[in-house]
């Protein structure tokens, strides 16, 4: 079975960082893209960044634009997101998911596949 683990979540006080990994197991997802989304208390979830198969692609939700970067190492199957300048609107449960769907619809999380459990970041003010 096809698993998504985050982890890398935790309490952040706003300016901080976080780096959030998420690994994969029980198949491949090298030709996958994977993305991260997230969601805050009485809010949807929300796209926060997706990058390529190869990882030579990412886009980004214009709110974390310039302080979040995606990356990821097929090597590990692993994809990494790190947070700086981290503010208290960033508190949300991180997901990352996986998708073989088109970069046109990076930000569509019905193209997701495969998701994980998520993990809590909490960026205290």
């Amino acid at each position: 079975q096809a698993l998504l683990v985050e982890s890398g979540g935790g309490l952040v006080q706003a300016g901080g960082s976080l780096r959030l990994s998420c690994a994969a197991s029980g198949r491949t997802f090298k030709g996958y893209a994977l993305g991260w989304f997230r969601q805050a208390p009485g809010k949807e979830r929300e796209f926060v960044a997706r990058i390529s198969s190869s990882g030579g692609a990412t886009y980004y939700a214009d709110s974390v634009k310039g302080r979040f970067t995606i990356s990821r190492d097929n090597a590990v199957n692993t994809v990494y997101l790190q947070m700086n300048t981290l503010k208290a609107e960033d508190t949300a449960v991180y997901y990352c998911a996986a998708t073989l769907g088109p970069a046109s619809y990076y930000s569509e999380q019905s193209r997701y596949d495969y998701w994980g459990q998520g993990t809590q970041v909490t960026v205290s003010s």
